[in-house]
Order: C-alpha cells, then structure tokens, then sequence
C-alpha cells in the first residue's frame, strides 16, 4: 500500500551476551573458537567497574599466576605478586585486545523473554533484537546492599557504599564507621587505618585465613591440595557453599594477614554486629567476640589441613605453630553515640544482592538466584556465567572463569547441533 510504513526486522544472532565482563569477553572467546556468531551488551563500558568501583589502593588478593583468562595467561615478572588495580585494567585491556569482542557498549538491557517460536527476545535501551541462545554474564553483584537505618542517619554524615570508596582524602574530616569485615570492608579499614583515620569496624561473620604458612602463600598450598578443582556437586555444603562469605586477607604491600585484633592494639574499636539506630545512639549485638574467635577458627583450620597434606605427603616445609589472639575485647560495647564518636563517615560493607528482574525465566529460587547446573538453566538456551561458584571456588574469579566458560559454550555448540 502507497506510504505505508516497512516492518524493520528485528537483528538476529545466535548468542546474545549480557554483560562485558570476563566472563562475557570468555563467552566471546570460545564462541568465537566454535564459529558461532553473536553479540555482546554492555550497559557501561568494558571494563568500567574496574575502572569506577574499587578504591585507588585495591589489588588482588589472589596471586598473578592465578590470572588465567582464556588464551591470556599472566606472563608478567611477578607470578607470586598482587597486582594493583591499574596493572588489573592493563591486563584486561590485553585480553580485549586479543578476543575483540562483537560488543556494544551503553546498551542496557530492560527485558529478555522467551519466545513462542524458540529463542529469546531480547529489549533493550537501544532497541530490540533476538537470539537463538542468552548467556548472562552480568555476575551476581548488582544492587548495593545498605539498610534502611540508614536513611535515619544525621544529615551531614557522608555515607558510601564500599564501590564508592576511593581513598581517605576524599572523605570529609572526623572518624569512619565502616560496617562489614568481609573482604572489602577489611581492606577498606585496613586502608583507612593506614591513612591515619580513627575508625570504627563493626565486625560481621566473614571468616579470615593466612596469606603465608609454612613457607608458601595459602593459595598455593590449596591449589596443590586440589581445592580450586572441587565442584559443588562434590564439596560437603554442596549448593550451600553459595552462601558463604569470602575470607579476608590482602595482596597489599606483597601480602599478609588482616588480623582485626592486631587492629584493635593500634586504636581502631570493634564492635559486633550493627543492629540499629535510636536517635544518635549506634546499637551493636554482644556478638564481637564469638565473631573473632569464628574468623580465627577458620583461620586455623585451613593452616591444619595444610599441614597435614604436608605430612602425608612428606613436604619439607619450615614449621609453624596455630594463630593466639592478640587481643581480647574485655567487655561488649553495645552502644556507640555517633555525637560523642566523632564519625562523619559512615561506608557500608554489606555487600550486593542479584537483581535479574528484566529477565523473564522461571530459573530463580526464592531469593532471587538462579537455578543451574555450571552454567545451565532448564530453560532450553538460557546460560549464566560469571557467578560465584557456579562450578569451583574460582568461578568468579580470574582463575576457574575460563573453564567455565569453555565448558558452557561446548554444551551451548553441542545443543545447537542437535536443535
């Protein structure tokens, strides 16, 4: 009909990438190995949380030989090393350069949802497309975590989420409230400490471990002990392993421990957990020194598996002996008066909780996480990638994310061929 309007197609690719991250540049690299066409979508930039979410002083905790992404081992001087943040972006930059990636960037996605002739549809800020197969690559850290006490919070007390933290300078003058003691809320007091800053740490249930024992990092040892390679099929939480938090330790300066009771000799104050506001008056639970004693317990058992793979295996390693507490709290302090206190800055530590909302699939438990098998959803098509244990303790991180991601696209290409 005279000056009617064409339907645009909507674009089609085999495999749609949500998420630029490691994992989706991995996803890119080995679907490219299999000839398979498909397009990434970045809401931001690659490499953009690297670059915007973690404070100046921020560096791996897990060694540099570690850092195995698809075709793109470590070659650096330093395997045993720490790198910094920005020899972390340089890396990457390196493995982007190498995958060249089909990706679009600022491109966010609002909706996936099946359709009724196979596939997914796929919305997003930048128009519709469709593909055959999803894999999500966006991780499971989406939504910061910050309790609702703290919108009772006085005024002009400055509050950051932990990826918003840059260093000590760029907070106002006066004391810091860091809640949270898992591996970023320990760095960043660890941080503040070292800048001089008084603070406060109100301690929660993350577990703690040795950056050295008996002559080696801790890593290594685990990694000769085989750990990395147990999957959650196999480890004795099975998928409750997913829930644990991870232990805090440091690559900073070469490496060591974060001992919080070593802290606590040189004026930082700990507290338990933070439990709620009444006017100007922080309430904490009488938890401080259980919590201290957990961490501690983990800390010394992993050093005692260590020691006895050491014995069964007759390794000639120099001795050791089990962690003592350097500090006992002598009463729990229950109460703390943000007034009296002289805290101006308060930085949540709490973490991040998934948000797959634009995602229509009935793959989520009911906390919002999704149901898989290393990757592999029982919607036909739909993968993640990139999450926390999705198979092994590396699974999101730099040293399990190629195997991951190999073994997913492989079950992607083989499920294809037989569609």
């Amino acid at each position: 009909m005279p000056g009617s309007l064409k339907s645009v197609p909507v674009p089609h690719y085999s495999v749609i990438i949500v998420g630029g991250g490691q994992a989706g540049l991995s996803a890119s690299y080995y679907l490219q190995q299999e000839g398979i066409d498909h397009l990434m979508l970045e809401k931001h930039s690659l490499t953009h949380s690297w670059r915007t979410q973690r404070w100046d002083n921020f560096c791996l905790v897990t060694p540099n030989w570690q850092c195995a992404l698809p075709g793109h081992p470590y070659e650096g001087s330093d395997p045993h090393g720490f790198m910094k943040r920005e020899e972390i972006i340089a890396y990457l930059d390196a493995f982007i350069a190498k995958v060249k990636p089909p990706v679009r960037e600022g491109v966010i996605v609002q909706r996936v949802t099946p359709r009724p002739q196979g596939g997914y549809a796929v919305q997003t800020s930048a128009g519709e497309y469709s593909a055959d197969q999803v894999i999500v690559a966006s991780g499971g850290y989406h939504t910061p975590i910050i309790p609702r006490m703290a919108e009772r919070l006085p005024a002009h007390i400055q509050q950051l989420h932990s990826e918003q933290y840059r260093n000590a300078q760029s907070l106002p003058a006066g004391n810091v409230l860091v809640v949270g003691s898992g591996q970023s809320g320990a760095q960043i007091a660890e941080d503040l400490h070292l800048a001089g800053r008084k603070v406060y740490l109100a301690v929660g249930d993350a577990p703690r471990c040795a950056r050295f024992h008996r002559g080696k990092d801790v890593v290594d040892w685990l990694a000769e002990m085989g750990y990395y390679d147990i999957g959650v099929d196999q480890h004795p939480l099975r998928e409750g392993v997913r829930d644990n938090t991870n232990h805090y330790v440091t690559g900073r300066d070469g490496g060591r421990d974060i001992d919080l009771r070593k802290f606590a000799t040189q004026g930082m104050e700990l507290f338990g957990l933070l439990t709620g506001l009444d006017g100007s008056m922080l309430r904490f639970a009488p938890d401080l020194a259980a919590k201290l004693d957990a961490a501690d317990a983990v800390y010394n058992r992993i050093n005692t598996s260590i020691d006895r793979f050491i014995e069964e295996n007759g390794i000639d390693a120099p001795p050791s002996a089990p962690y003592q507490p350097l500090w006992q709290p002598e009463a729990e302090r229950e109460s703390l008066d943000l007034a009296e206190s002289g805290i101006t800055s308060v930085i949540w530590c709490i973490g991040f909780s998934p948000d797959f909302g634009w995602l229509e699939a009935g793959v989520f438990n009911g906390r919002g996480q999704p149901l898989h098998v290393r990757g592999v959803t029982r919607e036909p098509g739909l993968y993640f990638l990139g999450l926390p244990w999705l198979h092994t303790w590396g699974s999101g991180r730099f040293s399990g994310i190629a195997c991951d991601a190999e073994h997913l696209v492989r079950h992607l290409a083989r499920a294809r061929k037989a569609a």
